[in-house]
């Protein structure tokens, strides 16, 4: 797993202990003297916060685990028991508050996965299996525990001084988390960043001497100093997105306006009452990063002011209306709680006037402004079982098929799902089902937004592959013209520059994409390009680039070249079917090669002799990226010489 795809899932995991808070929360609120004035039910709620690091060492273990294993939970409260009390006895001054359950989860969790399935000799084989975990997990943090008890004080003392600092900037420091806050929202790393704002940063002791770290704890702890990292965002949230919302429909054509009506309308609610605004905010973030770029300014600006006024509110869960209402009240609330609802009224004029401008002036694609044939249709129904194991389904084959899947995961609003090419994921078709956007944070992680139902999609979705293989749909691209009997050029538009010549990859007669015997290369469901019977038995790189993928079967590549474009290259028609028999590799995955280069060597009189065809489709799988593509390839071509085609 790389460093990004090991933060998307470490955020992932953290979204289980976190979403106990607001039950928490409710019984903190309801128990004070001016609600129902029961503090046994306030001392419930209390005791969540009281116990939030070993909450995230249970959470953080099942959720890291495989499958959701209890026997890692059981190891995550086992480690964090043994990790905390050794290390007091080495260091009573140390305290790594929820980041010791966070790394306790983490280490139960990997344990689990690693030797869940152990087999002992017959003489300890009840300690065997699922039994293994927690005596290993407790092993390991025993360990952990020796080193953390000289290495954590001095980790402990910059972590405490950053703290300070970052609180002593004041209004500065709190806009400036709010800024960085919305940027990481793409990645889905604002997780991380949260945990040590709302968890670690700062300390509160109460009247019973219990001390409590991070802006939340404090907060419900009765800190009335707490809230800089949280305040500010209730006008955001609340009033600022719905007003985006808004001008995001005034901007839409009136025939339009009823197509995006409901599903602007529900986002909006949804921001103002809970605070979640993933799916609002993935409406317009790629559609128009400047929009965004605003958003992330106007955030921080809110959270600036917050404190600047000295404004201190918290939540449990978002700066949703729900929040607000529970917390108003509170011991640790300022008595100017009420001016957020100003700065609230202040931030839904600013957004919706900011972002209908730039909508207008720069023409952006946003909700309902699409070009005609880019309507995304209504998403299948999953109010039932079969909608949404149909839904699911819907939506593995969108993202290349049970075969590139090879991690599903979700969080509140995100499939987040590790895939082995995420060039073979359909962004069009994630779209068409409901999906507010994709991101490809790189080649094998992805996420898909699709809202509140992410989690329920992501554990059918599971159900389905451990069922049987689901075939991908096919990435479409931009059509190109061209006839049955010879490749037709598609010029560019006058005035387009040429980014890339390809040159052809294996010497032979070029043959119309149309004529070759597949229906998914000649229906240009794959890509646009044209094809080569061979008459060379050496395939070579068409451009210079990274070479991405060579199937097993050693029979197609795929390239990426240094200017973006994304090349398929594949030798004859079912020729998996060899297995791999009349082809040679020359290269590896991951190697950088330069255009001519050898990559891969053909029997190619065995093969013509065994293959289906050898007609070879060389084709770009991401012309979407382009403005057109030129085919200037002749009758025949030279390996590594002529040219094949231009990308403008």
């Amino acid at each position: 797993m790389n460093i990004l795809g090991f933060f998307q899932r470490l955020g992932r995991s953290l979204q289980l202990p976190i979403a106990v808070l607001p039950v928490a929360a409710l019984m903190l609120r309801f128990g004070q003297p001016d609600l129902l004035n029961m503090p046994f039910i306030a001392q419930a709620g209390g005791a969540i916060f009281d116990n939030l690091a070993l909450i995230f060492a249970i959470g953080v273990a099942s959720t890291w685990s495989k499958d959701n294993a209890g026997a890692a939970a059981l190891a995550g409260a086992v480690g964090y028991f043994i990790l905390t009390k050794a290390m007091v006895t080495i260091n009573p001054a140390v305290n790594m508050g929820v980041l010791a359950g966070i790394i306790t989860g983490l280490v139960a969790g990997a344990t689990y996965n690693r030797w869940s399935d152990i087999k002992l000799p017959d003489f300890l084989s009840f300690f065997g299996g699922k039994r293994f975990v927690p005596i290993a997990t407790g092993f390991f943090c025993l360990i952990l525990a020796a080193v953390f008890g000289y290495v954590w004080p001095p980790v402990q003392n910059a972590i405490q001084a950053g703290g300070e600092w970052i609180v002593s900037a004041g209004a500065f420091g709190a806009g400036i988390f709010g800024f960085v806050n919305r940027l990481l929202i793409p990645t889905g790393l604002h997780q991380v960043l949260n945990t040590i704002a709302w968890f670690q940063i700062g300390d509160f002791t109460n009247a019973a001497g219990t001390v409590f770290h991070g802006d939340i704890n404090r907060f419900y702890a009765g800190d009335g100093t707490a809230g800089m990292f949280m305040s500010g965002f209730f006008p955001i949230m609340m009033f600022g997105l719905p007003g985006a919302a808004l001008a995001m429909y005034m901007a839409a054509p009136k025939e339009r306006r009823p197509m995006v009506g409901g599903m602007l309308l529900s986002v909006a609610v949804t921001a103002f009452l809970t605070g979640v605004t993933e799916p609002l905010e993935f409406l317009f973030m790629f559609l128009a990063p400047m929009l965004y770029l605003i958003h992330a300014v106007l955030t921080g600006i809110s959270l600036y002011v917050a404190t600047a006024l000295n404004i201190h509110a918290g939540f449990s869960f978002s700066a949703g209306a729900i929040d607000y209402a529970l917390m108003y009240k509170l011991p640790a609330a300022s008595s100017n709680v009420w001016m957020l609802l100003v700065m609230g009224a202040i931030a839904f004029v600013l957004y919706f006037v900011l972002f209908s401008a730039v909508i207008r002036m720069l023409n952006l694609k946003t909700p309902g402004r699409e070009e005609a044939g880019e309507q995304v249709t209504e998403e299948a129904n999953s109010n039932t079982e079969e909608g949404l194991e149909q839904l699911s389904r819907q939506y593995i084959a969108a993202v290349g098929g049970s075969d590139n899947l090879k991690v599903i995961d979700a969080c509140i609003t995100r499939l987040r799902l590790s895939v082995k090419d995420s060039a073979q994921v359909n962004d069009a078709a994630c779209k068409r089902l409901g999906a507010s956007g994709v991101v490809k944070l790189n080649k094998q992680t992805i996420q898909v937004i699709i809202g509140a139902k992410a989690e329920s999609v992501a554990e059918a979705m599971k159900k389905i592959v451990a069922k049987g293989p689901v075939a991908p749909v096919a990435v479409s691209a931009s059509p190109v013209t061209a006839t049955a009997t010879a490749p037709v050029q598609a010029k560019p538009a006058a005035g387009k520059t040429v980014v890339e010549t390809l040159l052809a990859p294996v010497s032979g007669t070029v043959v119309a994409l149309e004529q070759v015997p597949d229906e998914a290369f000649a229906s240009k469901a794959v890509g646009e390009g044209l094809a080569i019977s061979p008459t060379g038995n050496v395939v070579v790189a068409p451009a210079s680039g990274t070479v991405l993928k060579i199937f097993n079967t050693n029979h197609a590549f795929c390239l990426e070249t240094d200017k973006g474009v994304e090349l398929v290259v594949h030798m004859g028609i079912d020729t998996v079917a060899l297995a791999g028999k009349g082809f040679t590799r020359l290269v590896e995955e991951g190697a950088q090669v330069s255009a001519g280069q050898p990559v891969l060597e053909m029997d190619l009189a065995w093969l013509n002799s065994n293959a289906k065809s050898m007609i070879s489709p060389v084709v770009v799988t991401n012309m979407d990226d382009f403005s057109g593509i030129k085919l200037t390839a002749g009758e025949t071509v030279v390996a590594g010489e002529s040219r094949l085609f231009e990308i403008s």
